[in-house]
């Protein structure tokens, strides 16, 4: 009895060391990788796929990365990138580094014979900021259901998206900034090369962001440089459509490269520095605030030199423009909003500040936006609001549905994020619906405990990581047990609303995004152009 007993506790001391093992060590670009098992998934934190972009690859497109000796182990997430706004340290791992060009990788493979579908993870930040290893973000979730979760890192701020004349003159495409566009497109490459090996298919790849993570999205959709590196394309509060302007607004992000260059040698001459060679030698903390502030862009706080340009190379032209003539990576797309993204971004204080905003902001155009979007009376409506959302998240979002829907032959599938309390009347957020960035949460499944989530926002949760990773398998985010979701075109404009369940619906507000289309196309005008420079 006494033998048995022992030999019984032998066998399950022998079965959890044998569960407690690592994944088998694996072979990338560079060497071989060691990561961990967690809840039946293999899991790989901090794995290199670019040269650190530090000394004098600062400010250059990432480079091959370097090789090293040995088994490195892939367990703890590697510090995340120079953060361009000076708001904490950027996710829980180390302290921000120029050294940060890493990703991770939750996989549920069992072999490199699975063909397991990959989603990558672009995180958002305004350009100026993000980490992957933002607890929000963390994969486990996700891969339980049958996909590969990737999340890669890039550059952010001055680190990511300066723009220099001198710059522009060391490339043979004679152009700086998007580094951070490069870096993503420099994960991708990775991905295509290397996934194979840990499980993943390299032939099923869609990318996913959210805020600047999915206007991140829509650029990769226009960008000739990524090209074949995925096959499908999710986008929460994203899309990038608004016509450049020299000084941007949120919605008219764009600058073009003559205008960024003048914006940067300004900034470089405010801090004193004589040139690019010098500022290469400054320690990063130097260059993430001080000089010019320029204006508020995608409803972030104001910074320096941290957005995409349109230079030509990366980024060819007005993506609107783009989408016309069909010269854009056409694959199948989820994209959507949320219902009030404005509550995100500092809305006027009083309707008086809100009419005063509007006309400096939107000049001949004010009055009759300021009719679509009424401010209300005594303190400022939820109409007031939904012009900035609209600007930023709901015109770019609708109108590269419309757009792909017309000129491409993939799917578009749409939807309105709009999960929240009923408040009461008397409650302080009367009237409030779903502010920017609510939605992450219920996509990767990690809803606030504190309080704890309601029986709908479960389900919510629930549907959208079930259509998330439907698509991610099969391009299409249907599947069984889920509400019919129709493809969108601009004869069946039927979206998923998500709101208290999935339900589908028509376009919310159209009259005031039809008002905000014409708003657009004047600014594409000749007057239109005057009026912004």
């Amino acid at each position: 009895m006494k033998r048995s007993v022992s030999f019984t506790i032998f066998l399950i001391f022998a079965a959890g060391c044998c569960f407690a093992q690592p994944p088998v060590p694996v072979k990338v670009e560079g060497g071989l990788v060691q990561g961990t098992l967690e809840d039946g998934l293999s899991v790989y934190r901090g794995i290199p796929f670019a040269a650190p972009p530090v000394g004098d690859l600062r400010w250059r497109p990432p480079q091959p990365v370097f090789k090293w000796e040995g088994v490195k182990e892939t367990v703890e997430f590697a510090p995340s990138c120079i953060q361009g706004m000076r708001m904490g340290p950027g996710g829980r791992g180390p302290a921000p580094s120029e050294d940060c060009l890493y990703l991770n990788i939750w996989s549920p493979a069992e072999s490199p014979r699975d063909h397991v579908p990959v989603l990558v993870w672009i995180y958002g930040g305004g350009f100026a900021m993000g980490a992957t290893s933002e607890a929000a973000y963390s994969g486990e979730k996700l891969a339980q259901k049958g996909v590969m979760l990737v999340s890669i890192a890039y550059r952010v701020g001055q680190m990511g998206f300066f723009v220099h004349p001198e710059l522009s003159a060391e490339t043979r495409n004679h152009v700086s900034g998007n580094y951070g566009l490069l870096d993503m497109i420099a994960g991708l490459q990775w991905i295509q090369k290397n996934i194979a090996a840990f499980g993943g298919d390299p032939r099923k790849v869609t990318i996913f962001g959210e805020s600047a993570g999915g206007i991140a999205v829509s650029m990769l959709c226009a960008s000739p440089l990524a090209q074949g590196l995925f096959h499908g394309a999710i986008s929460q509060s994203g899309g990038s459509f608004g016509p450049p302007r020299p000084v941007p607004m949120p919605g008219e992000n764009m600058q073009r490269l003559v205008d960024a260059e003048l914006s940067g040698a300004a900034t470089l001459k405010a801090a004193g520095v004589p040139s690019i060679a010098q500022a290469r030698k400054l320690p990063p903390d130097k260059l993430s605030g001080g000089g010019p502030p320029q204006p508020a862009r995608g409803g972030n706080p104001p910074g320096l030199n941290h957005w995409p340009i349109i230079d030509g190379w990366v980024i060819p032209d007005d993506q609107y423009k783009l989408y016309e003539t069909k010269r854009y990576n056409d694959v199948p797309v989820l994209i959507g909003y949320n219902s009030d993204e404005g509550l995100s971004f500092s809305p006027a204080r009083t309707p008086e500040d809100y009419i005063d905003n509007v006309k400096s902001r939107f000049g001949p155009f004010a009055d009759t936006l300021i009719a679509a979007y009424p401010p209300g009376a005594g303190s400022v409506a939820r109409s007031a609001r939904d012009l900035m959302r609209d600007a930023a998240f709901g015109w770019q979002t609708w109108v590269w549905a419309r757009l792909q829907s017309r000129t491409g032959k993939s799917k578009v599938f749409f939807y309105y994020f709009d999960q929240h309390p009923d408040y009461a009347a008397d409650s302080p957020k009367a009237g409030q619906g779903s502010p920017h960035g609510q939605e992450v949460p219920y996509v990767f499944q990690h809803l606030n405990p504190n309080p704890p989530p309601a029986t709908s926002d479960e389900a919510i949760s629930e549907a959208m990581a079930a259509y998330w990773t439907n698509f991610a398998k099969f391009g299409d985010p249907n599947g069984p047990g889920l509400p019919r979701w129709p493809a969108f075109s601009d004869t069946h404009s039927m979206l998923m609303y998500f709101a208290q369940t999935p339900h589908t619906g028509p376009v919310p507000d159209a009259e005031a995004l039809e008002v905000m289309d014409r708003y657009f196309a004047w600014r594409r005008t000749p007057e239109g152009e005057a009026f912004v420079k």
